[in-house]
């Protein structure tokens, strides 16, 4: 299942990556779910609504990529109990957030439009979330950060980052 499926286009990835499993992409919007089923749907992959879905622990895997954020507070426990009843015993979860302790997340979330508004999710907050759903922790939290930027490669390159030179050329 990939929670949040938006236009789908995970949603097709993940078919691809899982050949023998059947993927449902699902997401409140009803447009996003039109175009889901327009340009990606088969008889492996298919697409609905948020309310339709039963939580009837039929999935081995949930997929949610930049969600949470957006889902309204009072409903984040509700979502969460969700995925937890629509995986089959043994079944896992991947839930990838942006990280609001972040610099960097905080100031591209501040530009794009469709984040401004988002509350985001510091790990503890989304460890607390999901135990509350009767989710297992397994292993710990792992927070990834892309740099695409020359300045900022020392930061992920350097263990001691704090103190690294902004000037530093990369090769």
């Amino acid at each position: 299942m990939d929670f949040g499926c938006g236009l789908g286009e995970t949603s097709a990835e993940l078919a691809d990556l899982f050949p023998k499993a059947d993927v449902l992409g699902v997401d409140t919007s009803l447009q996003a779910i039109a175009h889901a089923r327009s340009h990606h749907s088969n008889r492996r992959l298919t697409f609905d609504t948020l309310d339709r879905l039963t939580g009837d622990a039929s999935f081995d895997l949930s997929y949610c990529n930049g969600v949470f954020h957006h889902i309204p507070l009072p409903e984040r426990d509700g979502a969460a109990s969700l995925i937890y009843r629509s995986l089959a015993p043994g079944g896992h979860f991947a839930l990838f957030e942006n990280n609001p302790l972040n610099p960097g997340t905080r100031m591209v979330m501040s530009r794009i439009p469709f984040d401004r508004d988002a509350v985001t999710l510091t790990h503890w907050t989304t460890i607390r979330l999901l135990r509350k759903a009767g989710f297992q922790i397994p292993i710990s939290p792992r927070f990834l950060f892309y740099f695409r930027s020359r300045w900022l490669f020392c930061v992920r390159s350097s263990p001691d980052w704090p103190t690294c030179r902004w000037g530093l050329n990369t090769g």
